[in-house]
């Protein structure tokens, strides 16, 4: 990116997330609801033109706060290639950190490398490594388009956004509408709390049947992730 293109991109950076606000702050006219669902569809439609691929792509969520050196990021960089090696297309969120690290490792692996990104002020420019993008304004489409081309997910250590695509996955498995294929966490330290979260808590109190525990499944290899997705499986709890 050119000295003179950013204030071009400052400018788009600021432009979506008052589009996002403006369209969540509160109940408005109808006619600007109305605009607003137009661009929201045409924000679809720009999505399913980039995203127009036939290799088998599974999608990797990951904190963008995690350097190079970082333990986490280079798991996601060796995933990434080996996910390349098997046969599959690498898609993230688009920016640094685990998904910069997931898109360099499909690079490397010689495989497709796509990214969704999310204009945001801070954080969210698009990393190096992608061999397609699409920007998106809005959140909810974004999340979309990344389980929709998905076969598999593999969600390694992230934050707020990370659980909230981790949490909004699993409930459409849990309640069929999408179908159960391998939703997969890495980095075993980082998850093993969180498990124990859900089995002394939500299944104790009977928020979710015993049954859903079955959905959540932590490794730290490699080699068993992308043989669970290669054989279309779950790792066993």
């Amino acid at each position: 990116m050119t000295r003179r293109s950013l204030p071009r991109a400052a400018s788009l950076v600021h432009h979506a997330a008052s589009v996002e606000k403006e369209f969540l702050r509160c109940r408005r006219e109808r006619r600007d609801d109305l605009e607003s669902a137009v661009g929201i569809f045409l924000e679809f439609l720009r999505g399913y033109e980039k995203l127009d691929f036939e290799t088998p792509c599974v999608t990797v969520f990951g904190s963008a706060r995690f350097p190079a050196r970082h333990p986490y990021y280079r798991m996601a960089r060796a995933l990434g290639k080996a996910l390349a090696k098997a046969g599959f297309a690498v898609m993230t969120g688009g920016g640094p950190g685990i998904m910069e690290a997931a898109n360099r490792g499909a690079r490397e692996g010689k495989g497709l490398s796509i990214g969704c990104n999310i204009r945001l002020p801070q954080e969210q420019q698009p990393n190096p490594y992608l061999d397609r993008f699409v920007e998106f304004d809005h959140f909810f489409v974004r999340k979309v388009m990344l389980v929709k081309y998905s076969t598999a997910f593999v969600i390694l250590p992230g934050g707020f956004g990370t659980l909230d695509e981790f949490f909004e996955t699993l409930t459409l498995i849990q309640t069929g509408k999408i179908e159960r294929f391998p939703l997969i966490l890495m980095g075993s330290d980082y998850w093993n709390p969180l498990r124990e979260f859900v089995r002394h808590s939500l299944v104790a109190h009977g928020t979710i049947s015993r049954d859903d525990l079955k959905l959540i499944h932590v490794t730290d290899s490699i080699e068993q992730a992308v043989a669970a997705i290669r054989a279309g499986m779950a790792i066993p709890g």
